[in-house]
C-alpha cells in the first residue's frame, strides 16, 4: 500500500468496491460462518439456524465443510491454550519460542476466519448480514433507562482498578510486544479484556496511545489489515490496542466479530460503549503507572467514537484518568449518524429489524444521544488531531466537520482529505503528516 500501486486504492472507487464486497460477500459469508460456529458440527442444525433447505449435493458438500470447520476450531482452541500458557502461565518459554507460538496463533485464527470462503456455495440462499436479536423497548429501559438523563452515572470508573496482568514480551521489528489483560469493570460483559502493547525499543518513559479499532475489525486475529498508525511506534509511542467488546477473544459464540453490536442494537452499542469507556480508564491508569510520558487516546471509526465519549466523560474523573491528547480518525458528531444513517449501519439492516420490535428512529436516537461527544471536550482542542474523509458515508463527513467547528480545532490540526471510509486509512499509510503533527503535540506535552 505504501508503494506506487498503493495510490490506486486511495480513490473513491475503492470505497464503492469495498461496500459491494461487504454487502455481497463478506457480511453474508460471515453470518454463515457464525451459523457454523453455533451448529457445532451438525449439518441439520446448521440448516435449521440458517433457515435453508439443502438438496443432497449441498448437504454432502456442507458436511465436509462443517467437518473441516470443527477441525479448525479444535486447532485454534489448542493453540490458544498453548499461547495463554506460554505468555501468561508459569511455563518458562524462550523468547524465540514465544515469537513462534504467536505466529502459530495468528496463522491458526487467520485460517479459521478464512473458512468463510468455503461457504460461498450457499450465497444463493441470500443469507442475512446479521443475526438479529433486537431487545424490546422495555428490556433496554430496564438496563439503560437512566442513561438518557444522567449518562455520567453509566461511565464512571470503578472505585478500585482491576488487577492488570502483563504477559512475557517478545522482540519484534518495532521493539517489544506483549499483552496486558484484566477483567472488564462492566457488569454487562463480565469478560477478560486483552490489549496488545507495542513498546518502542530504547525509549525511557514513552508517551502512550490507547488506540481503538473499527467495528468488525480484529487486528489480533487477522493478517494483512491496513495498519494506519504503526508508524507511531517508530516515532517512540507505546501503542496499546485493546480488543473492543464482542470482538476477537470477546466474541460471543455464534456471532462473527462485532456482529453482536448491530444484532442487538441499541443494547449492543450501549453495552459496548459503557464497557469500553470504563476499560479505557483502566488502561490509562496502567499507562500512568508504567511511564511518566503523556497518555493519549485515539482510534479509527468506532475507536474514534469511543475516544470522543471519554473526552467528555473524563471531565468528571480523577486527573490521572484524563487523556492528554486525542487522535481521531473518521469520526462524526452524533452516534446516530454512524449507527442509523451511516452506510455501514445500513448494510447490517438492523433498522428494519428494530421496527419489527417496536422501535422507531426517535426511540433509538434517545439512547444514542448519551453516546455523543461533548459540546466541549475535556482535552485542550490544541491537543486534538482529526483526520476526516470528504467522501466518508459510514461516519458521515458533515457531522465530523461540524464537530471540528464546534470544538474550534485549529487549521493545522484538521486533516480533511478527499477519501472515503475505506480509502482514507490507506491514504494515511502513504501520508503520515497527521501522525507527525500528533507526535509534535505530544512531544511538546512531555517537556
Amino acid at each position: 500500500m505504501r508503494g506506487p500501486l498503493g495510490g490506486l486504492f486511495t480513490s473513491t472507487w475503492f470505497d464503492r468496491a469495498s461496500m459491494y464486497f461487504l454487502r455481497k460477500l463478506y457480511l453474508p459469508l460471515s453470518r454463515l460462518w457464525g451459523v457454523a460456529d453455533e451448529a457445532h458440527g451438525s449439518v441439520p442444525k446448521f440448516a435449521e439456524i440458517a433457515q435453508i433447505e439443502l438438496n443432497y449435493n449441498q448437504y454432502q458438500r456442507l458436511n465436509k465443510v462443517i467437518f473441516r470447520y470443527e477441525v479448525s476450531r479444535a486447532r485454534v482452541n489448542a493453540i490458544d491454550a498453548a499461547w495463554r500458557l506460554a505468555f501468561f502461565g508459569d511455563q518458562q518459554a524462550a523468547l524465540g519460542d514465544l515469537a513462534a507460538i504467536e505466529k502459530a496463533r495468528k496463522d491458526a485464527h487467520q485460517a479459521h476466519n478464512m473458512m468463510r470462503r468455503d461457504l460461498r456455495f450457499l450465497l444463493h440462499f441470500k443469507p442475512q448480514t446479521s443475526r438479529y436479536e433486537i431487545p424490546t423497548l422495555a428490556e433496554v429501559e430496564t438496563l439503560y433507562g437512566g442513561i438518557k438523563k444522567k449518562p455520567e452515572s453509566y461511565f464512571s470508573p470503578g472505585a478500585e482498578m482491576p488487577q492488570v496482568e502483563q504477559s512475557r514480551p517478545f522482540a519484534a521489528a518495532d521493539g517489544n510486544q506483549y499483552w496486558i489483560r484484566f477483567k472488564s469493570p462492566s457488569a454487562r460483559t463480565r469478560d477478560m479484556v486483552y490489549a496488545r502493547v507495542h513498546e518502542p525499543a530504547g525509549v525511557v518513559n514513552p508517551p502512550s496511545i490507547i488506540y481503538g479499532h473499527g467495528i468488525c475489525v480484529e487486528f489480533d486475529y487477522l493478517e494483512g489489515l491496513v495498519d494506519e498508525v504503526d508508524v507511531l511506534c517508530r516515532m517512540g509511542f507505546r501503542v496499546l490496542r485493546p480488543e473492543a467488546p464482542f470482538h476477537g477473544r470477546r466474541r460471543p459464540p455464534g456471532y462473527y466479530g462485532g456482529e453482536y453490536i448491530s444484532a442487538t442494537s441499541p443494547l449492543g452499542i450501549l453495552d459496548t460503549c459503557t464497557a469500553a469507556v470504563a476499560e479505557r480508564a483502566v488502561l490509562m491508569d496502567w499507562c500512568r503507572r508504567n511511564s511518566d510520558g503523556p497518555v493519549t487516546l485515539g482510534g479509527s471509526s468506532l475507536g474514534a467514537l469511543l475516544a470522543q465519549i471519554v473526552s467528555g466523560q473524563s471531565k468528571n474523573w480523577p486527573d490521572h484518568l484524563r487523556p492528554d491528547a486525542l487522535l481521531l480518525i473518521m469520526h462524526c458528531s452524533r452516534m446516530e449518524d454512524a449507527l442509523i444513517h451511516g452506510s455501514i449501519a445500513k448494510l447490517f439492516g438492523a433498522l428494519d429489524a428494530k421496527h419489527e420490535r417496536g422501535w422507531s428512529v426517535a426511540n433509538v436516537a434517545e439512547y444514542l444521544k448519551a453516546l455523543d461527544p461533548p459540546s466541549q471536550p475535556s482535552v485542550d482542542p490544541d491537543n486534538i488531531v482529526s483526520i476526516l474523509g470528504e467522501a466518508d458515508q459510514a461516519t458521515p463527513f458533515a457531522g465530523g466537520l461540524e464537530l471540528l467547528d464546534r470544538w474550534q480545532l485549529s487549521p493545522e490540526n484538521r486533516f480533511i482529505w478527499p477519501q472515503g471510509h475505506f480509502s482514507l486509512p490507506i491514504a494515511l499509510t502513504r501520508n503520515d503528516a497527521p501522525l507527525r503533527r500528533f507526535h509534535q503535540i505530544v512531544t511538546a506535552l512531555a517537556r
